[in-house]
């Protein structure tokens, strides 16, 4: 195929032709653009004979949501693919087997997973997921540990950082999280309801000072591979199935922004739970499942996490230096608290929302809603680095739900 384009259905049809063995002899296929939010091309490819079916995931050279006034390298198609299939070796079952990548036309053929689920819409729905803690938990763990200092030759980890520099993706990160929120910007959307809370953010001396920490971790800190997107739209999901996906902002940064991502995404589904569960006592009821998987995200995570460090650490000094492991595990639950808070608020006033909030119809609701996801992203910016424990995400939760 000729050089890089955005492919018609027609010529994504053609691609999957020639991947030999994958469909049947005579297979006819058709195809289908699907959207998977902001930034790229996605084809959904099924043959109508076998039902045989793959995913083709084009990156577009500018930010769909935007348009072509905020242009955007190719390369992150590289760094998703590269990093799915790192993802894949470590946790394997966790996230969608790669068929191909075309550097040239940016290009990645994927597993389809028609049959799950996008883990927000199904919390949405209500949906619960018994076994979605025990699989996030050990993919972050493997992930991060494996891709670290402890769980890998240091020398190569230097060579792995330089693979994975992504200064684009990582700008809109540092912009939309950590400074977008704090200042009049026009990248900003929020409800005029909450102005006056959209407009404390920029006032609020105390709350910019942790927001500055926490960013100059994420600018500096290169503990870990990152998934950097974790949230519940980038994970499909059955009660027995976990697969994360779009792991395009894949870099070197801080681990508790991955922990943070998926804690933040259960909160705001909290949040949103005023509006689509009616029934008080069943609305109760779900939220205090949704506080449960987040205590066993967090403890899954240590417990694997410290495992894994005593099988497998490669640096002799960290190993052996009494309460180091203890000091180093309160450091990620510090940075994981920030950056749960810091998501949340980011989805409240800055440019990308959440469905479990933004779609509720009732003005009234969804005020109340946003007002809950501020008030608990804000204390948990607040408080992180005086926290020591998962229940001190609790107490915030539940004293925020009561004001």
């Amino acid at each position: 195929m000729s050089a890089y384009h955005p492919l018609t259905l027609e010529e994504a049809i053609e691609i999957a032709l020639g991947m030999d063995g994958f469909f049947p002899k005579g297979a006819e296929l058709s195809c289908r653009e699907i959207g998977d939010g902001n930034l790229n091309l996605v084809f959904h490819i099924t043959d109508r004979t076998s039902g045989k079916s793959l995913i083709m995931k084009q990156a577009l050279p500018y930010a769909k949501v935007v348009g072509e006034s905020w242009p955007l390298t190719l390369d992150r198609a590289r760094i998703e693919s590269e990093k799915l299939m790192i993802e894949g070796a470590l946790a394997s079952g966790l996230v969608p087997v790669v068929y191909r990548y075309d550097p040239e036309l940016a290009l990645t053929v994927m597993e389809d997973l028609s049959d799950h689920v996008i883990m927000r819409q199904g919390l949405i729905n209500g949906t619960r997921y018994p076994l979605f803690a025990d699989h996030v938990s050990t993919f972050m763990a493997r992930t991060l540990f494996f891709t670290s200092d402890f769980g890998m030759n240091q020398q190569e980890k230097k060579q792995r950082v330089g693979q994975f520099i992504n200064p684009e993706l990582c700008k809109i990160t540092e912009d939309l999280i950590f400074d977008d929120p704090y200042t009049d910007s026009p990248n900003n959307s929020f409800d005029p309801a909450i102005r006056d809370a959209a407009e404390a953010l920029r006032n609020d001396g105390p709350l910019q000072l942790e927001v500055a920490i926490l960013r100059e971790k994420f600018l500096t800190n290169a503990q870990a591979l990152l998934h950097g997107d974790l949230h519940t739209g980038s994970i499909f999901a059955t009660p027995e199935s976990t697969k994360v996906i779009d792991p395009e902002f894949a870099f070197y940064g801080p681990m508790g922004f991955d922990i943070g991502a998926v804690i933040a995404n259960l909160l705001l589904n909290y949040a949103g739970q005023v509006h689509w569960i009616e029934d008080e006592g069943k609305r109760e009821d779900f939220r205090q499942y949704l506080l449960t998987t987040i205590i066993d995200v967090w403890n899954g995570f240590e417990t694997k996490f410290r495992a894994l460090w005593e099988q497998n650490n490669v640096d002799r000094l960290a190993a052996a230096a009494p309460g180091y492991l203890d000091y180093y595990m309160n450091r990620i639950l510090q940075d994981t608290i920030g950056y749960a808070g810091a998501k949340m608020v980011r989805r409240i006033v800055g440019l990308a929302h959440v469905a479990d909030i933004d779609r509720i119809p009732d003005a009234a609701n969804r005020e109340q809603a946003q007002r809950l996801a501020l008030a608990i992203g804000t204390e948990l910016i607040r408080r992180n680095r005086n926290s020591h424990s998962i229940q001190d995400v609790m107490d915030i939760v539940l004293t925020a739900s009561k004001g």
